[in-house]
This record gives structure tokens, C-alpha cells and sequence, in this order.
């Protein structure tokens, strides 16, 4: 029922075995109103046997509450972590889409903040590694059913998963979003490794190779020496970034520079909604599979909290760090307004870290040339790009190459490509079919059904 095949509002029906499934339920990220939900005229109102939420990012949970409203008889499945992630998100969302509507998008709000409230009661935590069936029934090893559900740490952010769905003697799964190798905070993902009928896989990083030499390890102490270099000479550093996820990896990273003397102990800024989402990160940090799990987040590295207004009216100053959201600089975000003091500014630094759509203020900005004149929102005068620019590779997305191995491991019959952009698919499409030339490889159309 996703619109596009390239990241956005991700949401798919399974039918299987006379039970129907649903698989996420995003919002497109380069659209507002309706046309950034899924297509839920796809599936009948009231005909879902179950739903499951791979992650809280917004591209799989931001119209959560709108499929709830059309299939109120339908269980919706994810891990504890999800659960209250989703919930911060959902009601940040409502938040957003409110003062979207005071500027003019009659569509919003898509739903309430009273409809977060009724979705987050009758959301079903699963644990890792625990099989269930459609009405969440918890199953013992050997026991039977029509379709059960089983869900494996997708290593992404705190609470992904994978789900491995058998039906009729035959196993799909459904990697969501996905990391094989460890993050800071995260560890890598595991996931089954017999023999798969079915695999539905995600292809971000499809369209380009991992750098000759590459390591997390290497690119963490060329991020250290960057923001040590920018400091030395006064500079103020920003870094645009996820609030959840992306934020919470790159506290750990200062946690472990502070640690290990490779920078001082500057002050560090976040956004309100990072914070927020990093109170859930130290939650369950005894609970969950991760790396640091010792680590409190808010305790440990004491960042300082950067709210609404307060990034217009703080002038930028050196020798600190601002984290703050949105990753993709989007108009009026956090990120987006205090670039303003710095994108003209010779002696800061602009440092990034993560995904950006190439569409998206931040990603103008990374392919722009020093001196370029770039435009952050339409209110705005347009700026001489004048500071420091580097790009970090911090994904929270496999690679290409252990996406691959992965895909080789399992030897699904058939393999269905989603969740990136054309080149990227189609460098998995070509790659996969010289591998596995006894795979079916399907491009999936949005809103044409294939055969399983």
C-alpha cells in the first residue's frame, strides 16, 4: 500500500494463509497532508487480522493511528521499546501537523493527540525471539498455527526488528530497516539464517559500495579530530540530525571521546524531542540489546536541552557541539533555523552524519560547492555557503555488501526489493540475479499485488 517504492510511507498487506497481515504504517517525508499516507483504499476497512510495527521512525509509524481508525478490530504487534518510542513520536507528529495547519494545509491535523492516547493502550508488546499468533497468543516450542509471527532484533535503532512470519510450511521475513554491524549503542542485527521461501528486504545504501578500508572505528576518530580541529580555531560546531536514533548514537560517540581524551567537556546541545527519546534509551538500557548498556545517556554526558524558540534567540559561540534535529534540515526545524547563524559564518563547522533526501534542505547543502548561494526555507534570505562542510558515514542502514551476504545466506525463492531509491534497487536486482539465478527478483509496483 506504499505509494512509492523509495523510502517513505511504508506500509504492506500480506495475505496468507486466509489471515491478512499488515506490515508498518508510514508517512512519506517529502509530502504533507494525504498525499503523504500510504494508499489505505488498498485494504477494505475492517479486514486486517493483524498489524506489526517494524520501528518508530516516521516512515513506519506516522500514520499509524489513521490504519488503526480503519481496522479498529485488528491487534497491532511491536517490541516494548517501539511501543513508547512510537508514542513520543506520534504525539511530536500531531504537534508538528498542528502548526503545519495554522500555515495553510487544510488536511491536518491526520489525527488527535487523543487518538496517540487510544492507539498506545491497545498497542501489544512482544518480546524478541517469542513466537505468537494473530490475536497475539503467545505459542510454546512445537506448537502449531495457521500463521505465527516471530520477531528478531534488527539491530537499527532501539526496539527494530525483523519479522519472520510461517504460514503453510513456508517462512517469510521482513527485514524492515536494517544494521548488521554494531553502532555505539546498538548492536548488530540478528536475524534467521535458515533457508527463507520468501524474503522482503530493504535497499537503501544500494547505490553506493563501502569505501576501500572503511571502519566505524576510523570514521568515529576522524569525526573526533574534526570537531577537535574546528574547536581549536573557536569554531562552533552543528550537526543536523535524527531525534531518535541518530541522537542517542552520537551522545554515546562524546561519551566515548570524553572517555578517552579525545575531546574536552565542551558543552553539548540537543532538541526537546531528542531528549525526550533519549529518557527511553536510559529506560531500558539494562532491558534491550545494546552496546554501553552501563551508559545513561541524559546522566553521563549531560546535554544541555535547545527547545522552540530558544534557537533563534541563542547565538552560536565556539567550542560547542549543537545536535539537533531534523536530520534533513527540514523548513522550521530546530537544525534548520540555528543553520542560519552558521552556513555564512567561515569559522564554523557544518558536520553530517546520517541519511539526507537529496531533495532536502540538508541535502542541497551537501552537494553544494564552498561559496554556493543556498536558500534554507522560503521565508529566508538566501546565504553564502561559507563554513566548514564534512560528511561522516554514521548509517543506521547495512551496507550493500552485508545486505548481500545476508540475501546469500538464506537463498530466498523469492525476493522482493523495497525501501530505496531506483539505483539502489537496481544495483540489488542486477547483483542478486547473477548470485541466486534461481531466485525470483520482484520489483514490487505500488498498489499491484504479486503472487508469494
Amino acid at each position: 500500500m506504499t505509494r512509492q517504492i523509495e523510502i517513505g510511507a511504508n506500509c504492506y498487506c500480506l495475505d496468507l494463509a486466509g489471515k491478512r497481515i499488515v506490515l508498518d504504517s508510514g508517512l512519506h517525508p517529502r509530502f504533507d497532508g494525504a498525499a503523504a499516507l500510504p494508499d489505505f483504499s488498498r485494504l477494505p476497512d475492517g479486514t486486517a487480522d493483524a498489524i506489526v510495527l517494524s520501528h518508530a521512525h516516521q516512515d513506519h509509524v506516522g500514520s499509524m493511528p489513521v490504519l488503526m481508525r480503519r481496522q479498529p478490530q485488528a491487534p497491532v504487534f511491536m517490541t516494548e521499546a517501539t511501543r513508547l518510542l512510537s508514542d513520543v513520536m506520534l504525539h511530536n507528529s500531531v504537534n508538528v501537523m498542528m502548526k503545519k495547519r495554522d500555515e495553510g494545509i487544510a488536511d491536518y491535523p491526520l489525527f488527535t493527540h487523543r487518538e496517540v492516547d487510544v492507539a498506545f493502550k491497545r498497542w501489544r508488546p512482544i518480546p524478541l525471539r517469542t513466537r505468537f499468533d494473530v490475536t497475539g497468543e503467545r505459542l510454546i516450542p512445537g506448537e502449531d498455527a495457521e500463521v505465527s509471527l516471530e520477531f528478531f532484533d534488527a539491530g537499527h535503532i532501539l526496539g527494530s526488528v525483523g519479522t519472520l512470519i510461517r504460514a503453510q510450511g513456508r517462512q517469510i521475513f521482513y527485514t524492515g530497516d536494517v544494521q548488521f554491524d554494531d553502532q555505539t549503542i546498538m548492536q548488530g542485527a540478528q536475524f534467521p539464517e535458515e533457508e527463507l521461501d520468501v524474503l522482503i528486504i530493504e535497499t537503501t545504501r544500494g547505490d553506493r559500495a563501502s569505501p576501500q578500508g572503511f571502519t566505524r572505528e576510523g570514521e568515529e576518530l576522524r569525526f573526533a579530530q574534526a570537531i577537535k580541529t574546528a574547536f581549536d580555531r573557536g569554531a562552533g560546531v552543528l550537526i543536523p540530525l535524527f531525534a531518535l536514533g541518530k541522537t542517542q548514537e552520537i551522545l554515546a560517540m562524546f561519551y566515548e571521546f570524553r572517555r578517552n581524551g579525545l575531546l574536552g567537556l565542551g558543552p553539548i546541545y540537543i532538541g526537546g524531542l531528542g531528549t525526550k527519546l533519549s529518557e527511553i534509551y536510559d529506560k531500558l538500557a539494562q532491558l534491550v540489546p545494546r552496546q554501553h548498556p552501563e551508559l545513561q545517556l541524559l546522566h553521563d554526558v549531560a546535554p544541555f536541552t535547545m527547545a522552540g524558540r530558544a534557537a533563534e534567540a541563542t547565538p552560536l559561540k565556539g567550542g560547542r557541539l549543537y545536535a539537533l534535529s531534523s536530520g534533513m534540515m527540514t523548513e522550521k526545524t530546530l537544525s534548520n533555523v540555528y543553520a542560519r547563524q552558521v552556513i555564512s559564518n567561515p569559522e564554523h563547522a557544518l558536520f553530517f552524519v546520517g541519511y539526507a533526501d537529496p531533495a532536502s534542505p540538508a541535502g542541497r547543502l551537501r552537494m553544494a560547492a564552498p561559496g554556493d548561494i543556498v536558500q534554507l526555507s522560503p521565508e529566508v534570505p538566501p546565504q553564502a555557503l561559507n563554513c566548514e562542510v564534512e560528511q561522516f558515514n554514521f548509517s543506521a542502514h547495512s551496507t550493500r555488501e552485508t545486505l548481500r551476504a545476508y540475501v546469500n545466506k538464506v537463498r530466498p525463492k523469492k525476493i522482493i526489493l523495497v525501501h530505496g531509491d531506483a539505483g539502489a534497487i537496481e544495483w540489488f536486482r542486477s547483483t542478486l540475479a547473477g548470485d541466486l539465478p534461481n531466485s525470483e527478483i520482484l520489483l514490487p509496483t505500488p498498489g499491484v499485488p504479486l503472487e508469494l
